[in-house]
């Protein structure tokens, strides 16, 4: 077998045949959970559609920081957990909580509205910030679970 194919020897668990509708319903289970809690903060701190967009902004960077916290913390301290909690935890919930989508159609809106300072500036501060939080989240992990890992044998 040439050496390129061979890295496909092995396949992910969650891509084996039959394996696969788990996996749908636990990321639409998460999914929707996570667009109701996305919801229920637009409803808590509305902003109208020429105004910065704060809450989406918020709800991006908190999601992508749960992101990293949760991805970090299964990593080190749940390594065996069953193999549907990522998909529905990450891609489900925090997929279904932060809203990249409404983030670009809302910097289209201020556009569109003649504001594109805010327009410009959501774009810019979003991926940034977003990037800062998911960093923070694994970082803030592996500090928070880091003596507890190494305890048990694993490498620091």
């Amino acid at each position: 077998m040439p050496e390129k194919m061979a890295l496909h020897a092995r396949t992910h668990p969650d891509h084996h045949p039959g394996g696969l509708l788990p996996v749908v319903a636990a990321v639409a289970v998460g999914g929707a959970a996570g667009a109701a809690a996305r919801y229920g903060a637009e409803l808590l701190w509305p902003t109208g559609p020429t105004d910065f967009p704060w809450t989406i902004l918020l709800v991006n960077v908190v999601g992508c920081f749960l992101m990293g916290v949760l991805m970090v913390t299964l990593k080190l301290r749940f390594p065996a957990a069953p193999r549907l909690v990522s998909p529905m935890l990450g891609t489900g919930v925090l997929g279904g909580f932060t809203s990249f989508s409404h983030y670009a159609d809302g910097a289209r809106q201020l556009f569109e509205a003649d504001r594109p300072g805010y327009a410009t500036g959501s774009l810019l501060l979003t991926v940034v910030a977003a990037l800062a939080g998911v960093t923070a989240g694994a970082l803030a992990a592996h500090a928070v679970l880091r003596d507890g890992y190494g305890a048990r044998g694993g490498a620091r």
